[in-house]
């Protein structure tokens, strides 16, 4: 995928449903004005460029169903990345690792989508005290553990998809949330 060479100042491009192929090129990073970046149903494999998170202005970000690799960590690992992000969607890719707790430093985040990846571990606390976190999507994971009891409290958490993951017995079904799903998890015992 290369760059079209087009005007700086665009704040939105909808590039989805494209069939292309190739990695995200880090120089949409130059485009200071962008505010949304739709990326999904395409062929695009490598890792997500972690100078994305230099953009001031991005508010939604969707990567999902691609070939992408890598982990969160390398995503966000720039201190102060993604100050306006709202909305993550890296769903139905091939990300593996775990949830870094560095992701609550997103503190606009309303929505995040990491379901379909073939990612592990716990989920750590932390991200239960992301203050606009509205939809949480984990399922069909490799996560394991416990769901921290912050989730539960959450002011805001709306939906929250857990299902095909390995967690341990003591999901709390009772909550704040409309929608906890936790059918087809296999819980360890």
């Amino acid at each position: 995928m290369s760059v079209f060479n087009t005007d700086t100042t665009q704040n939105m491009w909808y590039l989805s449903f494209n069939s292309f192929k190739g990695e995200i090129p880090k120089e949409l990073a130059d485009l200071p004005d962008l505010r949304y970046l739709y990326l999904h149903e395409n062929r695009l494999t490598g890792r997500l460029p972690p100078e994305l998170g230099t953009l001031q202005n991005l508010r939604h970000l969707d990567a999902g169903n691609n070939h992408l690799v890598g982990t969160i960590r390398e995503l966000i690992r720039i201190e102060g990345c993604f100050p306006s992000l709202r909305n993550l969607y890296l769903n139905n890719n091939y990300f593996t690792g775990g949830i870094p707790a560095q992701l609550a430093n997103l503190s606009s985040l309303e929505i995040l989508y990491l379901s379909y990846n073939k990612m592990s571990g716990v989920i750590p606390a932390s991200v239960a005290h992301i203050p606009k976190l509205t939809y949480l999507y984990l399922d069909h994971n490799q996560f394991s553990g416990r769901i921290p009891e912050p989730f539960y409290k959450h002011p805001f958490l709306k939906e929250m998809y857990i299902e095909g993951n390995a967690f341990r017995p003591g999901v709390n079904p009772i909550g704040l949330h409309k929608v906890l799903e936790v059918s087809d998890s296999e819980f360890l015992v």
